[in-house]
């Protein structure tokens, strides 16, 4: 474990559930994703389509910003880099949207480069909707909630644009290892 829990972490092998609303249970016919913003051309992709791209299945430490880490964790989802292949864009930032009116802010090198995924898999089995099912970010380098439950989509940005939580005091940015809970960390 030495080098893998960030200072001020601790190791839990629970999954807990923390979400900052009521849990959205949306039929998977009514869900898509899309990618929009600073793009040459917004993309979007039903449920179906969505499962049809090219996923991987990837495990990763997780760190929330509560203080809990949780090793070895496996997921299956599609790379962001396999969303934005092809895409057109000067954009430096992007913003996921979800479901619930929850968004969160990224530098766009922060998910790309083999860094985030739409995850919908979490070990062996479909993402269960109390930690972001159907599908869900995934960007494990950063503090959890920077990987927005319930995603609907990522809007390209040329302007960084804070998200739910980061209006709320916590740290634009949000790198476990360097402790940055909350603005001014």
């Amino acid at each position: 474990m030495a080098g893998r829990v960030p200072p001020g972490q601790y190791v839990t092998s629970d999954f807990p559930v923390l979400s900052a609303g009521p849990t959205p249970h949306r039929p998977l016919e009514s869900w898509s994703f899309s990618i929009e913003g600073e793009v040459d051309e917004p993309l979007r992709w039903s449920w179906d389509e969505f499962r049809a791209l090219q996923s991987e299945t990837v495990t990763k430490d997780i760190h929330c910003v509560t203080k809990w880490s949780k090793l070895d964790t496996t997921w299956e989802g599609v790379s962001v880099d396999t969303l934005l292949a092809g895409v057109e864009t000067t954009a430096e930032f992007v913003v996921a949207v979800c479901d619930g009116g929850y968004t969160t802010n990224l530098p766009l090198e922060d998910v790309t480069g083999g860094k985030a995924w739409i995850a919908f898999g979490f070990d062996g089995d479909d993402l269960e909707p109390e930690h972001g099912g159907p599908a869900r970010l995934l960007v494990p380098h950063l503090y959890f909630w920077k990987s927005a439950k319930w995603v609907r989509g990522l809007q390209l940005r040329n302007q960084d644009e804070p998200g739910f939580w980061e209006n709320y005091g916590y740290h634009n940015y949000g790198d476990p290892w360097l402790e940055q809970r909350y603005a001014g960390d």
